[in-house]
């Protein structure tokens, strides 16, 4: 097995709390769905979230939505670049896997679609 790094990115309509933990887990969870993961195989989760959203850590949809409590995870702001997407979630989760990086799917999802389009499966 390697350690592999899925990345996935969405956005939140407003700063509300309910909002940013429901979009984070909607995230979360396609990333482990399209990817065929179980939770064992996951390692670490990073979040981002752009300045303008800080009504609750993305985290805490992982533990509390998705009921996975046993990961370590850590929540930063993402540097603010002029003319950047606004209400974005970003994650990059870690994870152990037989799959070569050509199989990994990589999930945009709102308006984060755009971000990447290279990295899409």
């Amino acid at each position: 097995m390697k350690v592999l790094a899925i990345r996935g990115a969405t956005t939140a309509e407003s700063n509300n709390k309910e909002e940013i933990l429901k979009e984070s887990a909607i995230l979360v969870k396609t990333i482990i769905e399209k990817n065929s993961l179980d939770k064992d195989d996951i390692i670490s989760m990073c979040f981002t979230m752009t300045k303008d959203l800080d009504a609750v850590y993305p985290s805490v949809s992982v533990r509390e939505i998705l009921n996975i409590c046993d990961i370590p995870m850590l929540n930063y702001e993402e540097k603010y670049i002029e003319g950047s997407l606004c209400n974005c979630i970003r994650v990059m989760m870690h994870i152990n896997s037989d799959k070569p990086k050509s199989e990994i799917k990589h999930v945009y999802l709102n308006k984060a679609k755009d971000l990447r389009k290279d990295l899409l499966n």
